[in-house]
């Protein structure tokens, strides 16, 4: 029996040219479409927003309470607020947020104060709102906060260098965030569109590595993939990279060691993304103190040297 082809999990039917498979920001190029509220898990979708968004997130519903409640008391009357009373109905609504707002938080400042069963009631009602909405707030700011996320800066380009009398894939990562990361591991497969029983197909193919983890990502880490004789690039050239519509697909995975958690980071580098000619500059040093300085922002520095062509 033949041997199925392997596929990490991206489909080998091919339908038409993809911009990439991995995003920039490492998120899978896949727009989902079909789905219900049923399938938001409201805690992770908050969660998983960006900051800005999660932060917009919770004051708009805080605001969106506040006018909610405040629409209430105001159709009430604000007569049954006491304090409450303006000459223009723009100015009794304010007077309703504000009171609105004081009893969400618990402020209560005393000034408005309800006078009437209902009234009463109705406060009593949000406040409780208030408390468990704050509390569910803190749980998500608190889940944010604490979700343990690699920060691994890549190398902006894939170069094409030499190694050892040959040539080689590379690519270089470093760890951008405060928490070290060991027990770092890295996967690299090729991704690309052949012609298989008459029809284009998407292929997949591990790359072998020079040296697939090390223990510690305390500086920058350079993965290879040399191109002998067994690698699929052996011989190519990027006008075959580009006939395949080539992309390179990484996966790095680490512990943090602050967490004691299991980090993943993705990144990909299309066939136009190489640097044939060119080797990373280094990126850190030993100061005169005897203390190693590491440039983060140095990651994507290379020198360029004579242009290697593959496997030969």
């Amino acid at each position: 029996m033949e041997k199925p082809s392997f596929d990490p999990g991206l489909t080998q039917r091919y339908e038409a040219k993809l911009r990439r498979v991995i995003r920039k920001d490492g998120e899978f190029n896949v727009r989902r479409r079909g789905t219900t509220w049923r399938d938001i898990h409201p805690f992770i979708f908050m969660i998983n927003r960006p900051w800005h968004a999660l932060v917009a997130l919770l004051f708009g519903g805080l605001v969106g309470i506040d006018l909610i409640f405040a629409l209430v008391y105001f159709v009430l009357g604000v007569s049954q607020l006491h304090g409450a009373g303006a000459p223009t109905a723009l100015g009794r609504f304010l007077k309703a947020f504000f009171f609105s707002s004081q009893t969400l938080t618990t402020v209560g400042y005393g000034t408005i104060y309800p006078t009437t069963t209902l009234t009463n009631l109705i406060a009593a009602l949000e406040s409780m709102v208030g408390l468990m909405g704050f509390a569910v707030a803190t749980g998500f700011l608190v889940a944010r906060l604490s979700r343990p996320k690699a920060r691994i800066g890549f190398s902006h380009a894939m170069l094409v260098a030499p190694y050892n009398g040959g040539t080689s894939l590379q690519f270089r990562i470093v760890n951008r965030g405060v928490s070290n990361l060991m027990e770092v591991q890295a996967q690299m497969l090729l991704m690309t569109v052949e012609q298989a029983d008459g029809s284009l197909q998407r292929k997949y193919a591990r790359l072998k590595l020079e040296r697939d983890s090390v223990l510690f990502l305390a500086v920058t880490w350079t993965i290879v993939h040399p191109i002998g004789a067994e690698s699929p690039l052996y011989g190519k050239t990027i006008e075959d990279l580009k006939r395949w519509q080539a992309e390179f697909l990484i996966l790095i995975k680490g512990v943090d060691d602050t967490s004691s958690q299991t980090v993943h980071a993705r990144a990909s580098y299309r066939y136009d993304e190489l640097l044939w000619g060119a080797r990373f500059a280094p990126a850190f040093r030993v100061d005169s103190n005897g203390d190693m300085v590491l440039e983060v922002d140095r990651v994507s520095d290379v020198i360029k040297s004579p242009e290697p062509t593959p496997g030969k």
